[in-house]
């Protein structure tokens, strides 16, 4: 059984995989290297190429694949096409004008040519095409590198830009610079370039898409864990709150009680009106200098006894009126890019008639967060303070 299991596992290996593209873009790679190459042959033909199409050469099918069918491959952007052909082309010439005429001459004009395209950066698969066929046809003259391989490859390239970006490919597919990652990221740019390090081989997918890829693909699986999930199974039922006219050393000492950094603060209907951070009042305060930070806190959240007052004596005059809020049915992924890129630390919760109904934090979204993603068997984190 397991002879049989391994030769099955054998024979299942050397089937392709399937290909992810849907028919609208598989449509798209056809047309666009047909029409690559019937332009590439007809501008041959008017500078003055036989009327054959002889001055076409037979590996520029394969360079048609690659611009057309895989625009964001490393191995198909303009310099490896063009350099990868022509000094592939420059090789073979070599190889068969001066190596002793036999079997050898175009598997090592083949070798030469991807050790040359691996040292100029410019890897190119239909360059070792180039190469054989230059060597097994016995080409003995350097112009042919020029004329028709560097010319065909150019017309291709230019064809390939044109068509590309007309029906929204990005080509030339240039690599990006690599993000800063979030706070948040489980992983970073060196984390990649690290694997790729340790992994030692010629991907043909450039290197910012796979790292776009491995992003996206957390997301989408932090999506399907989390779908499901609302944020009134997450959030913190009838929270504390404030109102417009609650005196700040009410606030204040409300907070340090409950051992919460924020206040939603809401009208006599329980809508939310603004919310009361400690940033709120430490703007008001000198912060520059730290000694006798305390005194300078309670000096300002006392109550003044007299009728007017120069200083806010109430929330609603620190609050922050601008205030971020979700619907209780709102899918809790959905308040990923809030917590993570719009540097919210608490969102209030709306019910159907938009009256307060809880809180979410970030504490309580990482806890979502754990439970959905973390290890089924690993113990529940305490609940840190909010």
């Amino acid at each position: 059984m397991a002879a049989r299991e391994a030769l099955r596992t054998f024979a299942r290996s050397w089937l392709p995989g399937r290909t992810n593209v849907d028919a609208r873009e598989r449509l798209r790679a056809v047309t666009g290297a047909g029409l690559g190459l019937l332009i590439t042959s007809l501008i041959v033909q008017l500078a003055g190429g036989g009327a054959d199409g002889h001055w076409l050469i037979a590996p520029l099918g394969a360079s048609a694949v690659l611009v057309f069918a895989l625009p964001a491959s490393p191995l198909a952007q303009p310099w490896p096409v063009v350099a990868g052909n022509m000094f592939s082309a420059l090789v073979g010439v070599a190889c068969a004008r001066w190596m002793p005429e036999g079997l050898w001459v175009g598997p090592a004009a083949t070798a030469l040519a991807i050790a040359l395209m691996f040292g100029l950066r410019c890897l190119h698969p239909p360059g070792g095409a180039v190469a054989l066929l230059v060597a097994l046809n016995h080409t003995t003259h350097f112009p042919f590198a020029i004329q028709p391989v560097l010319f065909d490859s150019v017309l291709l390239v230019l064809a390939g830009v044109l068509y590309n970006t007309l029906t929204g490919r990005r080509y030339p597919h240039v690599q990006l610079a690599p993000r800063a990652p979030a706070a948040d990221a489980r992983f970073s740019s060196a984390d990649v370039d690290a694997v790729l390090a340790r992994y030692n081989q010629v991907l043909d997918i450039s290197r910012d898409d796979l790292e776009t890829l491995i992003r996206e693909t957390e997301v989408e699986s932090y999506r399907r864990r989390l779908g499901t999930v609302q944020c009134a199974d997450v959030m913190t039922r009838d929270p504390v709150v404030a109102e417009f006219g609650t005196p700040l050393q009410e606030a204040w000492a409300l907070m340090q009680a409950r051992r919460i950094k924020a206040l939603p603060v809401t009208d006599r209907t329980r809508r939310v009106v603004g919310i009361v951070t400690q940033a709120d009042f430490f703007r008001h305060i000198d912060l520059e200098h730290h000694e006798g930070l305390g005194g300078r806190l309670r000096d300002f959240i006392r109550a003044t006894r007299t009728v007017m007052s120069s200083k806010p004596e109430v929330v609603g005059q620190i609050m922050t009126r601008q205030v971020r809020v979700a619907s209780e049915d709102r899918p809790l992924v959905e308040l990923v890019p809030l917590f993570s890129e719009g540097g919210h630390h608490h969102i209030p919760i709306i019910d159907a008639e938009r009256r307060l109904a809880g809180m979410i934090t970030q504490s309580d979204f990482v806890r979502a967060l754990y439970r959905a993603v973390g290890p089924e068997d690993a113990p529940a984190a305490s609940a840190p303070g909010r």
